[in-house]
């Protein structure tokens, strides 16, 4: 027997259900990040791997803005390339994520080469790029929607690494500072889109899925973090 098309608010719970049960505010790594409790070395760890995810952000929008059917959706989606990739006399998010790692004492050239990356991380964001790359349209767009639970976490991330890592020079927070409008107009876009296109249950789960899948992506790079940089008190 199929199951009833979900509605657009049954849809729209499901997929905050999803973040409420796994987005990565809840991994014990970010925990910890939120109450001031890592290292220099372990947040250190954090802004150089998270980098590398960064600065695929782009390479995935790409991919899922060659998808895209109408005209009127890639004009829209581009603005995500922009926001990270940036434009002439603009830099954008990669630049800041960059500033960032600065901020907090990596030199920039050790940033750009990617040596403190682990190949865990790697593994993991790679998976990501190639999961848009190789589903449609509709379930590449649904993996992006993790932007739906971002914004407040954004929000609190300013406020505990200015409270709470002092030593961070503040102009490192300016890739969080864009992100508070730019999230929730990604978002916003995202799930209209999805809301829209999906036709059948069938779609529905899949859409569930595939944010489910980033969730465990954003998680994974934490773990890789948890046993790379493991807490003081764990070791002994």
């Amino acid at each position: 027997m199929n199951q009833h098309l979900l509605s657009n608010e049954e849809l729209t719970m499901r997929l905050r259900q999803v973040g409420e049960q796994r987005y990565h505010d809840k991994h014990p790594y970010h925990v910890r990040m939120h109450e001031g409790k890592l290292s220099p070395e372990q947040l250190r760890a954090w802004v150089a791997n998270r980098f590398y995810y960064q600065k695929n952000i782009p390479v995935k929008d790409a991919i899922i803005l060659s998808k895209l059917p109408s005209r009127e959706e890639r004009r829209h989606w581009i603005q995500r390339i922009v926001d990270h990739d940036g434009t002439e006399g603009s830099e954008g998010g990669i630049e800041a994520w960059i500033r960032l790692g600065e901020a907090v004492g990596i030199p920039r050239e050790e940033m750009l080469d990617e040596r403190h990356v682990l190949p865990s991380v790697r593994f993991a964001v790679d998976a990501y790029v190639n999961f848009c790359r190789l589903q449609p349209w509709l379930i590449a767009v649904a993996s992006s929607l993790t932007e739906l639970f971002a914004p407040v976490l954004i929000s609190q991330r300013i406020a505990v690494f200015e409270q709470l890592y002092p030593w961070i020079r503040p102009e490192g927070l300016e890739y969080f500072q864009a992100r508070l409008h730019q999230a929730p107009r990604d978002a916003d876009h995202g799930l209209e889109l999805v809301l829209r296109e999906c036709k059948d249950r069938g779609e529905q789960e899949q859409v569930i899925s595939a944010l489910h899948f980033k969730c465990d992506v954003l998680w994974a790079i934490l773990d890789a973090l948890s046993l790379a940089y493991p807490d003081a008190e764990a070791q002994r």
